[in-house]
This record gives C-alpha cells, structure tokens and sequence, in this order.
C-alpha cells in the first residue's frame, strides 16, 4: 500500500469514529478532534469544565465507537491507590493451601475513565503515574503489564469548585493534551434537548470489529509515528517548548537565540518539560495526516500547542493576581516563534 493510500485509510477511520461520537456529542467538534488526535498519538488526555458538559458521555461515547474493554472510577475523597490498582488477596486452593492472589483492579482495561480525577487526594491520583508512563503497575514489588492499546482519558472540574484537590505537576505532565470544554452555544443547546428528550436515543456502531479493534489502532499508532518531521520543525517545537521557561531556569551556555516572551519571565514558575515537546510533535504528526500530509509542517505545531502545552506551565502568585492565564502564556509564546521563524 502506497503512503498516500495509507494516510487516506487513517483519515477514513478518524473521521468514521468522529463521526460516531458525533451522533451523541452535539457541537464541541474540536474537542472531539482533539481528543481523538491524542489517542492515536499514543497519549492520554485530560478533559476540564463545569458539571454537565457532557465529559463523561463524550470519553464513553468513544469506547462504544472503538469496541474496546472499558472501565470507570469515579474518583472521590476515600478513594484508596488499591481500589485502582488492585490488590493481593488469600486465596485457598483445593488441597486447602491458602496463598496470596494477585486481583486486578479497574486499572486493567483499554480504556480508563478517571471521573473528576480531582475530586481524589494527590495520594490516590499518583496510584496513575506508573501506568501512564510505563504501561504497567507494580504491587508488593511484583509488576504487572498492562495490554495496549491503552488510553486514561480523565475528567477534571476547575480547581476553584468546592472538592477538589490540585493535581501534582509530574501528573498533570503524563497527559499529552489538556482539553477545555466550554458552555455550548444556543443552537447546540436546542439540539441537545432535542436529541436527549425525545423517545430515542442514539446508538452508536463500533468502527472496528471487537476482534481486530485493538491491532487496527495499534497499527495507525504506528502509521502515526511514521509521519517525516524537518529538522526544522523539530527546532521549532524544541524552541516553542524552551520559550515557556523563565531565562531563569534555561540552560546556561545556550548557543542557539532563544525566544524571550516578557510574559513568560513575569508570570511563569516552570515552563513546559521536554514530554512537552514530545506531544508537539506527535500530536502535529497526526494533524499532518487529517489533511493527508505525511510531512508536519508548522502550522501542525501551531494548532496542537495550547492543548499539548497549557496545563504544563505552572504560573507564579503575580499571574493569579493579575488574572492571566495559561491559554494567554501561550498564545503569546507562539505569537513570538510565529515572529522568530519569519
């Protein structure tokens, strides 16, 4: 199969599953979008907004559309690391002989919900991390492989709301996108009460068969990987990621010009860390293929930035009391590289 043919097959899968989610999920096609390029980066992602804005729906929505084994923890307050992990159990076998017993938590599945992730305590968010990264779980020094493909698409309430606790900054930078979702407008709003009151509700088809789901995403993870990426680009996502870091904190000694943003320096802790780039560049290798490139050009890394580096930035007392933000950081950041590369 030629390149082009495969990036068309690509394009054909990511638009029939978006367009299954779409059949329940009124407006918040970008959303969808990016939610759907950090699955087939190979990434995990994190969906923030207010109560009611259809998170939930929209991540088991897309499990439906995939045919893959799903779970889900709502996270609470007494939420414990076990009850995400699993735990070792006494068993007793038929000669009567009792013996510890590995039992699998909701942990082990295709796709993990963490509902309101930040409604547990940073103890029991972190029972995420090794998962996330490493694609395994170790308990009582015994580790546990976990079978891909394997995604944590988890919700978030803003911090401000009453319940919930701050993410620890290493969690935060396991997710490869940060998404928002915003309040739907007054159409999207009349055709939601229409599609959720009436006496039908939509189904949604499967875009794989349950028996091969599982080596047809692998697989277009993999065409995703093999997307060209410039020399150039690289630099470029490599200079994006180092323009969100005070001068501070960069590396003494630099021969290359740095992008120096006044905002960054006022108002920003800790810029992006290197997973930063990272996500740049896989997330702009998959938009790269939605318009049937398999070259990324900059206009890719410009379009995944907020969503790959937003929720990497940690922001300073000045910028609270100054009401500015993380989107803001970075739309000024690629204000400046757009200047650079000109």
């Amino acid at each position: 199969m030629s390149q082009d043919s495969r990036v068309q097959a690509f394009v054909t899968a990511f638009e029939a599953l978006r367009a299954e989610v779409e059949k329940v999920i009124v407006g918040h096609r970008e959303v969808i979008t990016h939610v759907l390029i950090g699955m087939f980066a190979g990434g995990h992602v994190l969906l923030e907004g207010v109560p009611g804005l259809g998170k939930t729906l929209l991540i088991k929505t897309l499990s439906e559309g995939l045919d893959l084994s799903f779970s889900r923890i709502q996270f609470t307050p007494d939420l414990m690391p076990a009850d995400i992990i699993g735990t070792n159990i006494i068993v007793e076998d038929a000669d009567g002989r009792k013996h510890f017993q590995f039992q699998q938590g909701p942990i082990f599945a295709h796709i993990l919900l963490s509902d309101e992730i930040n409604r547990a305590t940073p103890k029991t968010q972190s029972a995420l991390l090794e998962a996330m990264a490493e694609l395994q779980v170790t308990v009582s020094g015994t580790t546990y492989p976990l079978i891909p493909p394997y995604f944590v698409m988890a919700t978030l309430n803003p911090i401000e709301m009453e319940g919930t606790y701050p993410l620890p900054e290493a969690q935060l930078d396991r997710f490869l996108f940060k998404v928002r979702l915003g309040y739907p407008g007054e159409e999207e709003l009349v055709r939601i009460i229409g599609s959720t009151t009436g006496p039908e509700e939509a189904g949604v088809e499967p875009v794989f068969e349950l028996a091969e789901a599982a080596q047809r995403i692998e697989g277009l993870k993999r065409l995703v990987r093999e997307v060209l990426v410039a020399p150039a680009i690289e630099r470029y996502a490599a200079r994006l990621v180092r323009a969100t870091q005070p001068s501070n904190s960069r590396v003494i000694g630099d021969l290359h010009s740095p992008i120096v943003v006044d905002e960054v320096n006022r108002y920003v802790s800790f810029g992006a860390s290197p997973r930063g780039a990272l996500a740049l560049i896989l997330g702009a290798k998959v938009r790269a293929m939605l318009d049937g490139r398999a070259n990324i050009a900059y206009d890719d890394i410009d379009r995944v930035a907020p969503a790959a580096l937003e929720h990497r930035i940690m922001l300073n007392y000045a910028a609270h009391s100054d009401n500015v933000d993380a989107e803001h950081i970075v739309e000024q950041v690629i204000k400046a590289a757009r200047t650079s590369r000109a």
